[in-house]
């Protein structure tokens, strides 16, 4: 342990190792002695195919909608359904006072038996005609008349059915069911309302919200732009189904589930100049509602031998222009003008400036100067810095 009366020296001799230090480094330098070469992670671009994706505004619709409606008339007596749950097809929701079409029910099926009995009675008179015909003890004109008035009983009998089975429908109408399994609404009538069968009114609304629709617009121009491309051969149309679509909240959020597109609309708006677009979701937990605004994105081709770089292998000039440093053959970085295109995760699609087996800088990009020798090593995703500057 130094003692309080050698300190002075002792920070004496360290100040002089530390001059000694950086004499010698000045020697050196002016010797001719150079720094070593600035460790660097570079890429190898290779081409490969990218989809072409644009992201366009949509809103949120439901696959089916319908109106629940009355289909007989009577007082409403009961509503059976909590307002704002899930429905299933067939469930009654309404019921309407069926007393009334109780009595019709019961006066056709006695108007039926009377008619049937008419019937009855009218095959008997036509069999006795018939044998009082056989032996010549009838004229014929009694036989047709006997024929005649069992075809009339038996349409009677017909008519009879007929009007029993209406009866027994509009009795059934007395229960309100669900059209479609969905979401129903809030209820628009109470009990004690009068319903009608022609009324304008609706009882509910049911939506199917499972899947759903994301109706979305594009620039018809864009899109014009994107077909001649295709049919130009600079871009590949992806193949029937296979395009992907993926929907975004207002906060970023990407949704969980892929959707499918699934056609775009034959005409343009005339009003924006806009091409309307449907593409189809799950919606197994009901996150997706009836009118949500969305932005979606959507894979309207794909580029054959693109070229992709990082974003953080590129610098902006004062001016906004992208460059990268390309590491050439002799390890010489040089500073190359780009442009890019759009961007696709944590890459850019480079439009011109870069072509397929140069290597780019991407880490320690900022160590480096034009023209200036550089220690390259590869790099790869999640790496965050070469191996050379980490030993």
């Amino acid at each position: 342990m130094y003692r309080c009366s050698q300190l002075p020296r002792l920070k004496a001799c360290l100040f002089a190792t530390s001059i000694l230090a950086l004499t010698t480094t000045t020697v050196l330098a002016q010797e001719g002695g150079e720094m070593p070469p600035a460790a660097v992670g570079v890429i190898d671009l290779k081409a490969h195919p990218i989809p072409v994706v644009s992201e366009l505004p949509g809103r949120v619709a439901a696959t089916r909608i319908s109106e629940v409606r009355a289909r007989v008339s009577g007082i409403l007596q009961e509503r059976v359904f909590e307002q704002g749950t899930l429905v299933q097809e067939g469930d009654v929701l309404y019921r309407i006072d069926p007393r009334l079409f109780k009595v019709r029910v019961a006066s056709a099926e006695a108007t039926l038996r009377r008619a049937e009995a008419t019937r009855d009675n009218a095959k008997v008179q036509l069999e006795r005609q018939k044998t009082l015909r056989e032996r010549n003890v009838a004229s014929g004109i009694d036989y047709d008349t006997a024929a005649v008035n069992l075809a009339q009983a038996e349409a009677d009998v017909a008519l009879q059915q007929a009007a029993l089975e209406e009866a027994k429908i509009n009795l059934e109408y007395t229960e309100v069911t669900a059209p479609i399994t969905g979401i129903i609404g809030g209820a628009l009538v109470t009990e004690g309302a009068l319903v009608t069968a022609d009324g304008t009114s609706n009882l509910a609304l049911i939506q199917q919200i499972d899947p759903v629709y994301a109706d979305f617009t594009q620039s018809a121009q864009d899109l014009l732009s994107l077909r001649r491309a295709v049919t130009d051969g600079k871009l590949a149309s992806p193949a029937p189904g296979q395009a992907s679509v993926e929907l975004l909240f207002d906060g970023g959020d990407i949704y969980g589930e892929k959707g499918k597109l699934l056609f775009s609309s034959a005409n343009v708006d005339s009003t924006t100049g806009q091409v309307t677009l449907r593409a189809e979701f799950p919606n197994p937990h009901g996150d997706l509602l009836p009118g949500m605004y969305v932005r979606v994105k959507v894979e309207q081709a794909v580029r054959e031998n693109a070229i992709t770089i990082p974003q953080r292998s590129v610098l902006r000039t004062q001016d906004g222009k992208a460059q990268v440093y390309v590491v050439e053959a002799d390890d010489t970085a040089k500073l190359r003008d780009v442009e890019l295109g759009q961007a696709l995760d944590q890459e850019w699609v480079v439009e011109s400036g870069l072509e397929a087996g140069e290597k780019v800088v991407v880490d320690g990009v900022q160590k480096v100067q034009p023209d200036a020798k550089v220690a390259p090593e590869p790099w790869t995703p999640g790496n965050q810095q070469p191996a050379a500057t980490a030993k």
